[in-house]
């Protein structure tokens, strides 16, 4: 480019090859070698595709690589690791040094990646608790929970328990995790997001809107005030049982001959006689839960069935009692108010919302809401998030790291077989060495699908 942004013509390259295995390789020797790969023809390259993995070459680094992501490197894909490395570092030379170490001073500050890379790479040296080291390796880099370990914001839009020090959104934190779930940030805490923090309020003013109806007609659905649901709960108990009973003294009561049938027949009293029996025999609730009569209240005392004398027993106390005073005995049509009592009360239950909250209680639910903590959480996550292009430079930065200290290999393996041929030196695609009668074979490639082989 020249200084108005123009492409410029550049000068022709001159590369060395030589003949080895066959056929003529390129001879991949500087960077600037490296830097023209994308004007030498593809016919002179050694491979024009390799895996991801079975390679005895980091496979980090060759996912990186793999910009589509289907297990395979191709030509553009190599040509487009080497444009970028040319844009953040600033002497392609140092990529035939193979070093694990990247020094500082290599990275080029005056292109705005580069930049970014730089003041990137020295945030993970002090989040490492080394901000005087002059080079950052890939085991500084790989480890991101380390390197974020100290650190309450890293702009992953996620906020942990301890990202802040207000003991009152430190709870609603606690809260959204609880009833909401959470995602760990990159430091592997748990913590919540914008999108769980919306969902968890969202939720509260359902909750909260959802009782104000019931609240409206107290009248109707909270017919025991606060000992409602409780009363609901020993009605939904007994209901079913309840109902039997009225209907089979219905229909005595329609026919006088069905009493016999509609009791307990004397076979089933001997059998149950041959039994130890508790109250709590499925036998025994099986049973009516009073003898059978033509239009006969239920006895709320005496002679009841023992499997349910308990419930009984808490529907006199919870129900019978506040409704119709202390009375020993449940009429059909008192049995039938009691079911349109708790009629409402079902289908405002039915219609229940914010389920997801309900166990934080209606007091907390309306405390949290009637707080500033959406505000304030909301303003953590911004904040968090201001640091968003700092913290992704940080995994560039890891590639960075990577392509240095792999680039070159990969190349010496792919546009030329260099390694192969070189004395000393193995391939990637070289696996281990085969030792059989008495001598080794160095030439040992992986085989994924032996079944195809044998």
């Amino acid at each position: 480019m020249d200084g108005n942004g123009n492409e410029t013509s550049r000068t022709p390259h001159k590369w060395r090859f030589a003949r080895v295995g066959g056929f003529d390789q390129v001879r991949l020797e500087t960077g600037a070698d490296l830097l023209d790969l994308d004007r030498l023809d593809q016919k002179l390259w050694a491979s024009l595709s390799c895996p991801t993995h079975g390679l005895e070459l980091d496979p980090r680094t060759l996912e990186l690589i793999d910009s589509d992501g289907d297990g395979r490197i191709r030509v553009p894909e190599i040509l487009a690791a080497v444009k970028w490395i040319e844009s953040v570092l600033k002497n392609a030379d140092d990529l035939t040094k193979r070093a694990s170490a990247l020094p500082l001073s290599a990275i080029d500050e005056t292109t705005p990646e580069g930049g970014q890379l730089l003041a990137s790479a020295k945030q993970i040296l002090l989040n490492l608790g080394k901000p005087d080291e002059a080079f950052v390796t890939g085991e500084d880099t790989a480890d991101t929970v380390k390197i974020f370990a100290q650190t309450k914001f890293n702009g992953d839009g996620i906020i942990p328990f301890d990202s802040t020090d207000d003991e009152h959104l430190q709870n609603v934190i606690k809260d959204i995790m609880e009833c909401i779930g959470s995602e760990l940030d990159r430091s592997g805490d748990p913590g919540i997001t914008q999108e769980k923090m919306d969902q968890f309020y969202a939720e509260l003013q359902d909750y909260s809107d959802w009782w104000s109806q019931a609240e409206a007609d107290a009248a109707n659905i909270l017919a025991f005030g606060d000992a409602t649901s409780d009363a609901a709960e020993i009605f939904k108990a007994v209901k079913a049982k309840v109902d039997d009973y009225f209907t089979r003294c219905r229909l005595a009561e329609f026919d006088s001959g069905a009493v016999g049938p509609l009791n307990p027949s004397a076979e089933e009293y001997q059998a149950l006689a041959r039994k130890d029996l508790s109250a709590a025999a499925e036998e025994l609730a099986a049973l009516p839960l009073a003898a059978i009569g033509a239009g006969k209240a239920l006895p709320l005392e005496g002679g009841l069935n023992p499997a349910w004398a308990d419930w009984i027993s808490k529907l006199r106390t919870a129900i019978v009692t506040p409704m119709f005073g202390d009375t020993a005995t449940l009429s059909a049509g008192d049995w039938a108010l009691i079911s349109a009592r708790f009629a409402a009360f079902e289908g405002w239950v039915a219609g229940k919302k914010g389920a997801a909250v309900e166990k934080l209680g209606l007091g907390r639910v309306r405390e949290i809401l009637a707080s500033s903590t959406k505000e304030s959480l909301t303003a953590l996550i911004e904040k968090d998030k201001l640091l968003e292009q700092e913290a992704n430079a940080i995994a560039s930065v890891d590639k960075l790291v990577r392509y240095h200290r792999d680039l070159y290999t990969l190349l010496n393996n792919f546009a030329s077989f260099q390694d192969f041929y070189s004395p000393g030196t193995k391939a990637i695609f070289q696996v281990g060495s085969l030792y059989i009668d008495g001598r080794s074979c160095d030439l040992c490639i992986k085989v994924d699908d032996i079944a195809k082989h044998s």
